[in-house]
């Protein structure tokens, strides 16, 4: 086995590829992620109105949810929920 031989293709290949590779868009953006270089994140008023949106009615869809929840056990097992007014 000759290793000095096979360590010269890897190096040939593979330096070849990774040259080539670096002058991609991928090659820098992996070059600007080595670096520590971030991109700016755009903040769009109209994205994070709509986000805001969301966030309220999952909160709502939670509120309602519990209460259905509530309602349900109540129904199932008046004597195991408090306040279920049966005593």
């Amino acid at each position: 086995m000759d290793v000095p031989g096979i360590l010269a293709i890897l190096f040939i290949f593979g330096g070849g590829s990774l040259m080539l590779l670096a002058r991609t868009p991928i090659g820098h953006a992996i070059a600007e992620r080595i670096r520590g270089v971030r991109p700016e994140a755009t903040r769009d008023p109209t994205v994070l109105e709509e986000l805001d949106r969301l966030r309220q009615e999952v909160t709502e869809l939670q509120e309602r949810m519990d209460f259905a929840e509530r309602l349900l056990a109540r129904q199932r097992e008046p004597d195991r929920v408090p306040g279920s007014g049966q005593a």
